[in-house]
């Protein structure tokens, strides 16, 4: 099984994202931690990431695709993997398309949490408060909020279009979303 998870902040994504490394066993990539431990390891793409981010620069879309190569080159990732916070864009979403098809796992289901923007702020308020962050209040949130939905409806309609794309209600319970994503990626994990 492999999946991309999309979803805006607050929307559930690493927490469903880790339940279900646990249930389809295989593992969770996030290009956010691969990239640290890439810099971390001074692999030849980490020290390059790191001069880019030592600029206050993001770092290429070429460079976190080889690094995703990478990974996807390891043995755990031969039974699938999720996918969290790649692709962000279009560009991406094509690029990691292309690499896909050329080593021969081609993705299985993008899967998108579907939560209500005012709902979200309300989620990522109380989380702020509850962690003592004074840089998530309601109208950062929004702005963040507008800015991933520009970024991310491009990329939600390129798998709607490769007929890839599975939306799920992220609103509920931990259990009762885990529940909803399961069932409706049931087909493609039953063995028979």
């Amino acid at each position: 099984m492999r999946l991309v998870l999309l979803g805006a902040p607050g929307s559930g994504k690493g927490t469903q994202a880790a339940k279900l490394k646990q249930h389809l066993q295989v593992p969770h990539i996030s290009t956010g931690d691969l990239l640290r431990a890439e810099v971390a390891a001074g692999t030849p793409l980490g020290l390059e990431a790191k001069v880019i981010m030592a600029r206050g620069d993001l770092v290429s879309d070429e460079i976190l695709l080889g690094m995703l190569e990478d990974r996807f080159s390891r043995p755990d990732t031969a039974n699938g993997f999720i996918l969290d916070g790649y692709p962000r864009n279009l560009a991406q979403a094509a690029a990691l398309d292309k690499l896909l098809q050329r080593i021969g796992q081609p993705m299985d289901f993008a899967l998108q949490l579907d939560v209500d923007n005012e709902l979200l702020i309300d989620r990522i308020a109380g989380r702020a408060k509850a962690e003592g962050r004074d840089d998530d209040n309601p109208e950062s949130v929004r702005k963040r909020l507008q800015v991933y939905d520009q970024q991310t409806a491009p990329v939600i309609e390129f798998y709607r279009q490769h007929g890839q794309l599975t939306v799920v209600d992220g609103v509920g319970s931990m259990d009762e979303v885990f529940n909803r994503i399961i069932e409706a990626i049931a087909p493609a994990t039953e063995v028979g």
